[in-house]
Formats: structure tokens, sequence, C-alpha cells
């Protein structure tokens, strides 16, 4: 990966790992936005981004992402509101799947930046200038993280943990028929279990600092 040309890096991550502060700080030493889940779902319902409405906008000149953009971030800047907890347990439709992935390749199209989700290592596996990062934990890790994140039991965390991994892992077989597990999907794969969040960053930057020498 070449940071002098436009790039897109995905974060896929497991609940409870840090991922998600992972590729909001990565983005942040990088100097290009981050977007995740909740990003995603606000702009399809807010703008009501369907696959229609999209193909519609596809359609101007001008690129519609950059108006879509140029919008919320203008009016709407609590849009742009990372959101550091739980995520609801929703398994899209294919319609939203398919918008989704639209939406997230004219975002590279235009863009670099950091995109933390559960298919993002999937839409953009021949994007030219990519890198695809797993963070995970050991479920003990998980646990405790979750816990007192979200200020609940460890059996609650571990309950929920279990849940949204089997939900993540049916998402993925269903709508890229392969597994979040599997790491040839993946440049990098870091565990967190002995580092925190910052130092899994730097070894990100070191890596893609020595892919361009």
């Amino acid at each position: 990966m070449n940071l002098k040309n436009k790039f897109v890096i995905t974060i896929n991550r497991e609940l409870g790992s840090g991922g998600r502060t992972v590729g909001r700080k990565l983005a942040e030493k990088l100097g290009v936005e981050f977007y995740d889940k909740a990003l995603i779902n606000a702009l399809q319902k807010k703008y009501n981004l369907t696959v229609d409405e999209i193909e519609r906008l596809k359609g101007r000149e001008q690129g519609w992402w950059a108006d879509i953009k140029h919008t919320f971030s203008s009016s709407d800047p609590d849009i742009y509101v990372k959101q550091e907890g739980f995520e609801p347990v929703l398994l899209e439709k294919e319609d939203v799947f398919r918008a989704e992935v639209e939406i997230l390749k004219e975002i590279a199209s235009e863009e670099s930046c950091v995109i933390a989700g559960r298919s993002g290592f999937y839409i953009f596996r021949e994007h030219p200038n990519h890198l695809n990062i797993l963070i995970q934990a050991s479920m003990p890790c998980r646990v405790a993280r979750m816990a007192k994140d979200q200020n609940i039991s460890e059996m609650e965390a571990r309950e929920t943990i279990e849940k949204v991994d089997q939900m993540r892992e049916n998402y993925i077989n269903q709508n890229a028929n392969t597994s979040r597990y599997d790491t040839r999907n993946y440049q990098l794969v870091i565990s967190m279990d002995e580092i925190n969040e910052d130092q899994a960053v730097e070894l990100i930057l070191n890596y893609i600092h020595s892919m361009s020498k």
C-alpha cells in the first residue's frame, strides 16, 4: 500500500477487541476520514440511500458522494459522532447490503479513508491500493473490556459477544461467501491481548511504511 496515492484501509474487528478505536486513531494519524457502520447506517437513513436512489445520484455529472458529504458535513455535523458502544445486532436485507457496498465504493473512489465494518475486507479485496486488517483478542480479554466499558457483568458481556460473533459470521457467510476469521482475507492480523490501541496503531503504521520502502 502506498500512502502517496489514494488508499483504503479496512478494519474488521471482534467485539470487545478495541478495533473501532484503533481504526479511529489510525485515521487521525493518517489525516483521513474514519467511517464505521454507525455512520453508514445514519447516511442510509438520513438520505434514503437505497440502491435505486444511489443509481439515480450516480447518473449526475458531478460526484454524488461529494454532494452528500458536503451537505451533511456542513449542516449536520452530529452525524459524524463516533459510537464506541455496543452495536445493534441486526442482519441487513440484501438490498441494504448492496446499498452499503455502493456507498463504501464511492467513498473510496473520492478519498483516502479508514473503514471499520464487517464487509470492508470483501468489498475492497481488489482495490489497487488497499490494506485489510483484522483486530482480535482472546475471549477473556474481550469480556473484561466490554464489561468495563458497558458497565455490565462479565456473564452479560460474554453472552453478547458470542451472539454478535455468530451474527457477524452469518452475515459474512451470507453476503461474501467466506469467513471473517479466514486470515487469507487480510494482510495484517493483530492480537490486542498484550498491547493497547495506540501501540496497535503504531504497529500498523510501521507495517505500512515498511511496505512503502
